[in-house]
């Protein structure tokens, strides 16, 4: 072999080479994968910090096998449903949900960037009032952190019921947390990087609204909906949000039908995981890989990595929350 033709096919090798990496970059970006459970220097970051439905894992009186080892040997992954956001560039963080485990949660967004000082973060952004979502508060008051004017970001039938019913209204009293007003689909600008927009969803409203929310980063969208009764009674098409956004966290409490023998399934209503998948199983590729079913409920096989339920939803092109996942906006 003369040595032309070596270099020749030598060239080729690394040619194929560069285009196999290419190839393999462009897939995993098109995948939309955490990029790591570390910090993203210098880039607004999504941390998922809990990822359980309300009551959590173990949940209280479960004598199943979900929860009969983990009331006695806990996993510090099963923490209710939150995001943290950060910009380190203007060195702010925000808390979506203030759940039951809003002290661990805390120190956890703390301890991401810790260039950002302070236990409390610049806002909360509230869904709704179920027990998952806005309890956490409680531990901002005088018995707690006793913290001081902490935002608190949520719709005006929430503010209302913070602002009227003790013990919240205590906190307001005592100035622990300042109540800031959102308007739905109106976009709020929090640094020149990041802002984000409430979206009325249909749910349980016995006390509040419920909203999603649109967190748009200086690169990337995403929406955030963990709780909603059934696709079909929202206003707006979940397809055709996905379209929108680069990420999207959903509701998957229920993976179906058959968890809860002990109460009527109707009196809860959420999509099934099973009927989300059937929902958006004519999707692209690329837009099922932007699916984060989050908002598990502990007799919620996705819980167990091991299981087929599991593996199921991965082989089917979509992804499952993990706790301490993290995403550049």
């Amino acid at each position: 072999m003369n040595i032309k033709k070596t270099s020749f096919l030598v060239l080729i090798s690394v040619l194929n080479l560069v285009a196999c990496k290419e190839n393999h970059q462009s897939k995993s970006q098109s995948k939309q994968e955490p990029v790591n459970s570390s910090p993203i220097k210098n880039q607004v970051s999504l941390i998922i910090l809990g990822t359980v439905q309300d009551a959590g894992s173990p949940h209280i009186g479960c004598t199943k096998t979900c929860c009969e080892n983990l009331f006695f040997e806990p996993s510090e992954e099963r923490r209710v449903v939150s995001l943290g956001v950060v910009d380190p560039d203007h060195k702010k963080k925000y808390l979506f949900e203030a759940t039951p485990d809003i002290s661990k949660q805390l120190k956890a967004l703390k301890n991401y960037d810790t260039s950002i000082q302070g236990e409390m973060p610049d806002g909360i952004f509230l869904t709704h009032a179920h027990i998952g979502h806005y309890t956490g508060l409680m531990y901002l008051g005088k018995e707690a952190m006793n913290s001081k004017a902490v935002p608190v970001f949520t719709m005006p039938k929430m503010k209302s019921f913070l602002e009227g019913n003790g013990p919240w209204s205590q906190l307001v009293n005592n100035n622990n947390i300042t109540l800031k007003e959102i308007s739905e689909v109106e976009e709020l600008r929090l640094t020149p990087h990041l802002s984000v927009t409430p979206i009325i969803v249909p749910h349980r409203d016995e006390y509040s609204e419920t909203v999603g929310f649109t967190i748009f980063g200086p690169n990337k969208k995403v929406l955030f909906i963990p709780d909603i009764d059934k696709w079909n009674k929202w206003d707006n098409s979940i397809i055709a949000s996905i379209s929108k956004v680069d990420l999207a966290f959903i509701d998957a409490t229920f993976y179906d039908g058959e968890e809860l023998n002990n109460r009527d399934i109707t009196q809860i209503p959420h999509p099934f995981v099973i009927e989300s998948m059937a929902l958006f199983k004519d999707l692209s590729p690329n837009e099922k890989s932007k699916i984060h079913f989050i908002h598990v409920n502990h007799t919620n096989p996705l819980l167990d990595k091991n299981s087929s339920a599991y593996k199921k939803v991965l082989e089917n092109g979509f992804n499952v929350a993990q706790f301490k996942d993290v995403f550049a906006l």
